[in-house]
């Protein structure tokens, strides 16, 4: 197995890191148009995704509610941080329903920037959001990326899941070493793992749990490994692994370029300890390919590297 590329030896993106641009002939352009022209965020733009030209040339995207500024600031993230100027647009459910409905989605993700400076840290939002996508799109699947709802968790968990949607999916980020350092004070590794438990006994039909793992911040192998091996101990259903990049000079540096043969080692692994999916591999994001991820899950298809 080859191993990583320390940054320091090798500072530009090595070959498996490259992208290619938006093809002429994609829906691309049309998405991009469609998401825009309703005043919609998505995280694919907000994060600066590496996979966007390919998802939205797919016709899918993943959408951001509740504005574009969280009110966390952790060191991997390019979305905008601060004090949200505006509540929630009441109005946002119903845009975002009717897109997905334009864009003939049979699975549609829904995430957000952390709101902790709303009472209900945005639950009802996301509860209303997927309403919205159930009466517009009943046959489509939903699956919810959310924050860790801080302080009002077992209530917004309530809230959320009553709405049924699919998956539920809460990312631990990193390794739980570096978790404090990666996503500031306020975030828990234990709390995340708690939430992703408490999902399942709280929701009154078997919802689908999922969490999503960056590498490259300075972890080791054993670590991400040991880290899988706690989101299973909570039940958790599907993982994501995939390759960290630095958004800006100002945030966390990029520790190693990770090897496509380690990512397939940790699908290996994922597969081992029983996930019934593990997406692995140096573009893979929380939502990349999220229906396939679903599709791999729920039919025992299994572990997957990209």
């Amino acid at each position: 197995m080859e191993r990583s590329l320390p940054v320091a030896d090798r500072p530009r993106r090595p070959d498996w890191m490259k992208v290619r641009a938006p093809s002429a002939g994609s829906r691309y352009f049309d998405v991009r148009a469609l998401i825009h022209g309703q005043g919609l965020h998505t995280i694919c733009e907000e994060a600066r995704c590496p996979n966007i030209a390919e998802c939205w040339g797919r016709g899918t995207a993943t959408f951001q509610i509740l504005g574009d500024t969280c009110t966390r600031a952790c060191r991997y993230c390019y979305v905008n941080s601060g004090r949200p100027e505006h509540p929630p647009d009441p109005l946002e459910p119903l845009r975002l329903a009717q897109t997905a409905k334009q864009m003939q989605l049979t699975h549609v993700v829904v995430t957000s920037v952390d709101r902790d400076d709303l009472a209900d840290r945005g639950a009802g939002h996301y509860a209303a959001t997927i309403r919205a996508l159930k009466t517009k799109l009943p046959a489509a699947s939903v699956e919810v990326l959310t924050p860790d709802f801080l302080g009002y968790e077992e209530e917004a968990l309530r809230i959320v899941l009553a709405e049924r949607p699919e998956v539920f999916n809460h990312n631990i980020e990193t390794v739980r070493r570096l978790h404090p350092r990666m996503r500031g004070a306020k975030a828990s590794y234990d709390t995340a793992l708690w939430l992703l438990r408490r999902a399942k006994e709280v929701a009154d039909y078997p919802v689908m749990t999922k969490s999503g793992i960056i590498v490259g911040l300075g972890e080791g192998n054993d670590e991400v490994v040991e880290t899988m091996r706690d989101l299973r101990a909570h039940g958790v259903d599907v993982v994501t692994i995939g390759q960290y990049l630095q958004p800006s000079a100002k945030h966390a540096r990029i520790d190693r370029w990770v090897h496509p043969d380690e990512f397939r080692w940790f699908r290996e692994q994922g597969e081992a300890l029983g996930f019934g999916s593990v997406f692995s591999g140096p573009l893979v994001r929380s939502s990349y390919r999220a229906d396939e991820q679903r599709h791999a899950a729920a039919t025992g298809r299994g572990a997957v590297a990209y």
